[in-house]
């Protein structure tokens, strides 16, 4: 599993139109956590345990992660077909 980015996890959150709060509550991580992950741009500065949390439920909320493809990273909605 592939690292995630603060900028990442911001943009999957706005996708969802997820709080802090709701994020923190769904991945089972304190809402300190979740803003410490979102701080940077890079690579968060969380446990490896907590960023999988954070990651899963993101993923399993629907939303993808793109990989850097010369455009940058980002996040997306998964395809629903």
């Amino acid at each position: 599993m592939n690292g995630i980015t603060g900028a990442q996890i911001r943009a999957a959150r706005a996708l969802l139109r997820w709080s802090a709060e709701d994020l923190a509550k769904a991945a089972s991580v304190g809402v300190t956590t979740v803003r410490r992950a979102e701080a940077g741009d890079g690579q968060p500065s969380i446990t490896a345990a907590n960023l999988k949390l954070i990651r899963i439920t993101l993923e399993d909320a629907g939303i993808e992660f793109i990989p850097e493809n010369g455009g940058g990273v980002g996040a997306r909605f998964k395809n629903r077909t």
